[in-house]
C-alpha cells in the first residue's frame, strides 16, 4: 500500500530545538527577568526622586539660595567643569590604555602579559580617597614646576595662559588623577577584545608579510573598534561620576574656563554636592538635589549614545548582537 501523506521537510540544522521547559530554566529565566525588572524599577526610582527633589532648586529665587544665582547660571559652570575633567581623562588614559592592552596581548611573553594585567587590574581596587590623597599630596606638588614651565613657553595657547597654581592642584591634575582611576577599566575590556580578534585573520596578515604592527593596525584595531569605545564609555561614565578624588585634588572657584594650569578651576557636580551638601539647608539641598539630576541625565545620555556607536559598529563589523 503506498503512502500518500506529505513527508515532512528536514529539520534545519540552526534551527533551535523547543526546550521542555525544565524547572531549572525556568527558575533561570525567571531571576533574570526579576534582575532586569529591579534595575529598572531602581533608575526609576532614583529619577522620580531627583526629579521631585530638584523641582524646588530649579523654580527657587536666587536669594533662596547659598550661591545667590539662578540655578541655570549656578549650574553651568559645573556641568562644564564635569565634562571637561572628564574629557581630560579620556584623552590621558584611553590612547594609554590601548597601547597598554596591546603591549600585554601582543608583544610581551604570554606568562608576563597576565602578570601585567593583574597589576593593571590592582587598580580598580584601590578606594578613590587613596588617589585623592596621592593626588593632593605627592601628584600637584610634583606638577608646580612643569605648569611654571608650561606657562612660560605655551603661555600664548589658552589651555597654559596661566598663572600657574602655586599649589598645583588645578584641573589638570584632577583629570590625570580620573586618568589613572579610569585605566583599569579600559585597558581590561581592551585586552578582552584585542583576545577575540579571530587568530586565522591575524596569521593570514602575517602570511601575506605584514609586519605585527601592519597586522595589529590592520586586523585587531578595526575588528575591536567597538568594543574600545565601549571600554571608553565606561571610563567616562566612571569620570563623570568621581566624587572624592576631585574633591580632595581640585581647588575650585566655580569658573569656566579652558586654562588647564591656573588657580581658578571649575568644580564638578558631584564634587560640588560633597562639599556643599553638610552646610546646605533649605531650598539649597534642593538646588544640590537638581544638580543631581542634570548629572544623573548626563550619564544617562553618555551611556545611550554609547549603545548606539557600539551597536552601529556592530552591523558595520558583522560583530554577533
Amino acid at each position: 500500500m503506498t503512502d500518500t501523506s506529505t513527508p515532512s521537510p528536514p529539520r534545519d540544522s540552526a534551527e533551535p530545538v523547543p526546550s521542555k521547559g525544565r524547572f531549572g530554566d525556568r527558575m533561570f529565566l525567571g531571576l533574570s527577568k526579576g534582575a532586569a525588572l529591579t534595575i529598572l524599577v531602581i533608575l526609576a526610582g532614583v529619577a522620580v526622586f531627583l526629579t521631585a527633589e530638584g523641582i524646588p532648586g530649579i523654580t527657587a529665587s536666587p536669594d533662596e539660595v547659598k550661591s545667590g544665582k539662578t540655578f541655570l547660571a549656578f549650574v553651568l559652570p559645573l556641568v562644564f567643569g564635569t565634562l571637561w575633567s572628564a574629557t581630560l581623562a579620556l584623552l590621558i588614559a584611553v590612547p594609554l590604555a590601548v597601547a597598554v592592552a596591546l603591549f600585554v596581548t601582543y608583544y610581551v611573553p604570554r606568562r608576563l602579559g597576565h602578570t601585567l594585567g593583574y597589576v593593571i587590574d590592582l587598580l580598580a581596587a584601590v578606594p578613590s580617597v587613596v588617589f585623592g590623597l596621592w593626588g593632593m599630596r605627592v601628584l600637584a606638588g610634583q606638577l608646580v614646576g612643569p605648569y611654571a614651565w608650561l606657562e612660560a613657553n605655551l603661555g600664548f595657547l589658552p589651555f597654559f595662559g596661566g598663572p600657574a597654581s602655586a599649589t598645583g592642584r588645578t584641573i589638570l591634575t584632577a583629570a590625570i588623577v580620573l586618568a589613572v582611576m579610569i585605566l583599569p577599566i579600559v585597558t581590561a575590556i581592551a585586552r578582552e577584545v584585542f583576545r577575540q580578534t579571530p587568530v586565522l585573520l591575524e596569521e593570514a596578515a602575517l602570511a601575506l608579510g605584514a609586519t605585527r604592527w601592519e597586522m595589529i593596525r590592520t586586523v585587531v584595531l578595526p575588528h575591536g573598534r567597538s568594543g574600545m569605545i565601549g571600554g571608553a564609555m565606561l571610563g567616562l561614565g566612571r569620570a563623570l561620576g568621581e566624587t572624592m578624588a576631585v574633591a580632595m585634588v581640585l581647588s575650585a572657584s566655580g569658573v569656566i574656563s579652558l586654562n588647564l594650569i591656573s588657580s581658578s578651576n571649575p568644580s564638578t557636580i558631584p564634587a560640588n554636592i560633597a562639599l556643599q551638601f553638610n552646610e546646605a539647608s533649605g531650598l539649597t539641598v534642593n538646588a544640590l538635589i537638581a544638580s543631581g539630576l542634570v548629572l544623573f541625565v548626563i550619564t544617562f545620555a553618555v551611556n545611550l549614545a554609547a549603545r548606539a556607536i557600539v551597536n552601529r559598529r556592530k552591523e558595520f563589523s558583522g560583530a554577533r548582537a
